[in-house]
């Protein structure tokens, strides 16, 4: 088997697994295969594509805001004039991630209301560290002498950054970008508790009505969203570090 195809099976035994416990017929036979006897085993007062969507949509948009913030910041805190930004950035972000997101999404239900923006603000705050963190030092392992001939080529700085910083320092800046992605799928699902959609809202109505089969459904699709989303990336990751 070609290793371009090995590389591609694992993100599409995940997908076809996500897409089969997402279709209420294929949910019901594997709930019933693995002994759950409680009615309804499926969530009933929306379809589950819908509500993966919803998931999606709120990790999406979060991720795109944080991993763009935290890899601006990163790039300004390793620039000459600005390195004294890296410390303090780093300890802001840190302190973000040590607020429980239940706090952060309480505290901005009031002044934005309930729904998609609270959780998002959330997701985006939650999940900056990574990205932040693994961009400094990407950037900052990139040894001297390499921009030091870069500029004795003629190049100027943001040529330096765009074509042989951030490049060489991408491999660490994914593995952040990654983290920050599977940090959010599982979080999103506190989202459900103000009204934002998304796969909680499978695990909240299964807590109420003591269902343990909602409960696993909720569970299952946000960690096989998680690996599929690891998968992809990890994927992508490969074949951008094998272009020449």
């Amino acid at each position: 088997m070609q290793t371009s195809t090995k590389k591609l099976i694992s993100p599409i035994l995940l997908g076809t697994i996500l897409v089969a416990l997402t279709h209420p017929e294929s949910l019901t036979a594997i709930l019933t295969f693995l002994g759950f006897t409680d009615k309804p085993l499926i969530y009933d007062r929306q379809q589950l594509w819908i509500l993966l969507a919803e998931h999606s949509v709120l990790v999406a948009i979060s991720s795109i805001i944080s991993i763009s913030l935290a890899i601006l910041a990163g790039i300004v805190a390793t620039r000459k004039n600005y390195t004294y930004l890296e410390s303090a950035l780093s300890s802001l972000s840190s302190l973000l991630q040590t607020i429980p997101p239940v706090a952060v999404i309480s505290i901005a239900v009031p002044l934005m209301g309930f729904g998609f923006l609270p959780t998002i603000t959330a997701l985006i705050l939650y999940g900056i560290m990574p990205v932040l963190n693994n961009t400094i030092s990407g950037l900052k392992s990139i040894d001297p002498t390499v921009k030091e001939a870069a500029l004795g080529m003629g190049m100027t700085h943001a040529q330096i950054l765009i074509k042989i910083e951030l490049p060489l320092a991408w491999p660490v800046i994914t593995a952040g970008i990654r983290t920050n992605i599977i940090i959010n799928i599982g979080t999103a699902t506190l989202g459900a508790v103000i009204g934002a959609g998304g796969l909680g809202v499978i695990i909240m109505a299964g807590l109420i009505r003591d269902n343990l089969a909602m409960i696993l459904t909720g569970a299952s699709l946000s960690a096989i969203l998680a690996f599929f989303a690891d998968s992809i990336l990890e994927l992508l990751s490969r074949q951008k570090t094998q272009k020449p």
